[in-house]
């Protein structure tokens, strides 16, 4: 847990670098530092820069599958000063909470790979192979060799009461070829055959950051990542800041589309982002403004106007999309006919998220699909 606890509001300004604004950037890994085997462009040199300025980088994973020892090797090999320790896995999420309910030595079946039995063995519990040897936990992560028959034996020995830990619910993973299935899935087809749900441990759920947060001694962390639903969700699940990159799964439509608890702090388009000072947005009535922007909701689609930076820009639409949408429910004015029948108008509610057409504006500051 963090010493000082911060509320990000959306949008936030920053007057000083974020690499020194913060003591602990918190990275997602896939579609932020790389995309399978290779890393994004310019993000190795991007944080080896914020490095030098004090920050220490954490590499904070949803996926499961290898050691933080082995990721560190592949993070190592993009020429970034990364060591075992730097790394956090939800599977050392998953396993840490085991540990805190079941004694040292306790057998875990494990629905998963190498990444989740090294982290049950780090924190003292007994991985098996097998339901035969009656576990008391039961942690599925995801590995592309989990088969059928350890889905089937996970949900044996949950049906036969075993706790069942996840470590994490993302449905997709990118990969090098495209969007693939995630851990998710697997979980899905698990409970297909049980009847209880899994306690979880990944993004956006709580224990992965807080875990992060106390093994890298954190006192101001920022987390960054791709995706709304479990990066950005996750940093306001903890209470902590948050910056989105576009180098991943979401773009600026699903920015737009955010509920208030998937909004980041700050938005970029890639890492170098840590280098810089983040502006804010000024709102005087209708018209948010960014830099050389101005934007305004307008029946029903942004109005944006001036010309500067293209993310000043998508901050002074999604600073107008996400004002209009919160806006609380309107009273409409009473007709003559409603006012003779005595009934008091309904409120008329404010434009839905998704509802407003934002690709005009979009392609106005240069920003299209």
């Amino acid at each position: 847990m963090t010493d000082e606890r911060e509320s990000p509001a959306p949008l936030s300004a920053c007057d000083e670098p974020l690499a020194t604004r913060y003591d602990v950037a918190l990275l997602d890994l896939d579609g932020v530092v790389y995309v399978g085997p290779d890393p994004v462009p310019d993000a190795p040199e991007n944080l080896r820069k914020a490095a030098k300025e004090g920050l220490r980088i954490g590499y904070i994973t949803n996926n499961a599958s290898r050691p933080a020892s082995v990721v560190a090797e592949h993070l190592a090999s993009f020429g970034l000063d990364v060591i075992a320790e730097d790394v956090v896995t939800s599977a050392q999420a998953a396993a840490k909470l085991i540990a805190e309910e079941f004694p040292e030595g306790s057998p875990v079946l494990v629905v998963g790979g190498e990444g989740l039995t090294s982290a049950l063995e780090e924190y003292g519990m007994r991985p098996v192979r097998s339901s035969d040897a009656h576990p008391v936990a039961v942690a599925q992560g995801f590995h592309p060799d989990v088969s059928w028959v350890m889905l089937a034996d996970g949900a044996h020995a949950i049906n036969e009461g075993a706790k069942w830990y996840a470590t994490n619910l993302d449905l997709t993973i990118p990969t090098a070829g495209g969007m693939a299935p995630g851990n998710g899935t697997l979980v899905q087809a698990i409970r297909a055959a049980v009847e209880v749900d899994p306690v979880v441990a990944g993004k956006p759920e709580p224990p992965l950051l807080e875990t992060s947060i106390e093994r890298l001694k954190a006192k101001k962390p920022l987390m960054i990542g791709d995706r709304l639903d479990s990066d950005i969700a996750g940093a306001h699940a903890v209470g902590i800041a948050s910056l989105w990159v576009a180098t991943g799964v979401h773009d600026a439509h699903d920015l737009a589309r955010a509920p208030k608890d998937q909004r980041p702090t700050y938005i970029a388009p890639d890492l170098s982002a840590l280098a810089q000072k983040q502006p804010g947005v000024t709102v005087e009535g209708a018209k948010h403004s960014c830099g050389g922007w101005i934007a305004e909701v307008v029946s029903g689609a942004v109005s944006v106007k001036g010309e500067g930076e293209p993310y000043d820009g998508l901050r002074a639409i999604l600073s107008a999309v996400w004002t209009a949408t919160d806006e609380p429910a309107k009273t409409a004015k009473p007709t003559a006919k409603a006012v003779g029948r005595g009934r008091r108008p309904l409120p008329k509610p404010g434009p839905a998220l998704g509802s407003i057409a934002i690709d005009a504006a979009l392609h106005r500051v240069g920003l299209d699909k």
